[in-house]
């Protein structure tokens, strides 16, 4: 058991040195490979002499445990990068997991605000301190397309207000330069101009948005902040940093951007994960075309 924690441990090293992946990631993939070691032992063997058998018949106790399609699914990639691992670092000679099968995903598309909706939220010259720190991180996102782990770690340096952009480092440590809107600047640049450093008060902190006690604010603090601005402007349903970066996306391609640009400002590393806004975008002409041709359902209309 020892040697098999030694071994996780090694493997999480790689994928935050080699692969630059997330801490919030490699806990998952942490948590995937302790359930998988877990039961391997309950077979009487571990990782160093199972059989894709034991791997497949762990997937199917996953299923069997209710795990969703998309959590099976990531176990499966976690499963196949470790003992990827493993073989090239000469621990086996072989890869169990060469013929595991990964579920098929119906992917669900992205929930997005109209734009009547954005422009409702982002109405108002905020003067208290709190709220225009809220109004410029509503701003931000929907102006930039931000993750919120990228919003959260923003400093004050890594914003160019001359220009217009803001730098940020992405999933696999990646930096990108995002171009930012007239509006957005102009929240940053009265946010900066005095809220800033009275909400930081003695704290001695770079962090761009920062909660009321002067210390960085977390990603649950972000999706609180956006729920309350939400309820303040009389909106029914909830909203997430995740729902304005779908918005910036979807809005962007509506108007005639390129789906390369989108995913470069998005930071998405396959075009294909892109592509799921211009199905969203698709699906809205369709619904546009089916309410107003007159031609478009099963009976003319008079």
């Amino acid at each position: 058991m020892a040697s098999e924690e030694k071994l996780l441990k090694k493997y999480l090293t790689f994928l935050h040195v080699e692969r630059g992946l997330s801490d919030n990631t490699r806990q998952a993939y942490a948590r995937d490979l302790q359930q998988l070691m877990n039961y391997l032992q309950q077979r009487g063997t571990n990782v160093s002499e199972c059989v894709g058998n034991d791997l497949f018949l762990f997937l199917l106790k996953c299923k069997e445990n209710g795990k969703s399609p998309r959590t099976i699914a990531r176990c499966n990639a976690t499963i196949r990068g470790f003992f990827a691992f493993m073989l090239d670092e000469g621990l086996r000679k072989d890869n169990p997991s060469t013929y595991l099968v990964t579920p098929k995903l119906n992917q669900p598309l992205p929930k997005v605000l109209s734009e009547v909706t954005m422009d409702k939220l982002l109405q108002g010259e905020e003067e208290a301190d709190l709220a225009l720190r809220n109004l410029t991180i509503l701003e931000v996102l929907y102006s930039s397309g931000l993750r919120v782990s990228e919003l959260i770690n923003l400093t004050i340096s890594d914003f160019s207000l001359d220009v217009g952009y803001v730098r940020c480092i992405g999933k696999g440590n990646k930096e990108r330069i995002v171009p930012l809107g007239e509006e957005s600047l102009n929240s940053l640049k009265r946010y900066l101009n005095g809220p800033r450093e009275r909400l930081c008060g003695k704290q001695n902190n770079d962090r761009l948005f920062i909660n009321a006690h002067g210390r960085p604010l977390t990603r649950q603090g972000v999706t609180y902040i956006l729920n309350k601005w939400a309820k303040e402007h009389h909106l029914e349903q909830s909203i997430s940093p995740h729902m304005v970066r779908h918005s910036f996306a979807t809005h962007l391609l509506d108007h005639g951007a390129d789906l390369r640009s989108v995913q470069e400002m998005l930071g998405h590393a396959d075009i294909a994960t892109t592509q799921i806004y211009t199905h969203l975008t698709r699906k809205r002409l369709l619904d546009v075309f089916q309410r107003a041709h007159p031609r478009a359902g099963d009976k003319i209309r008079e």
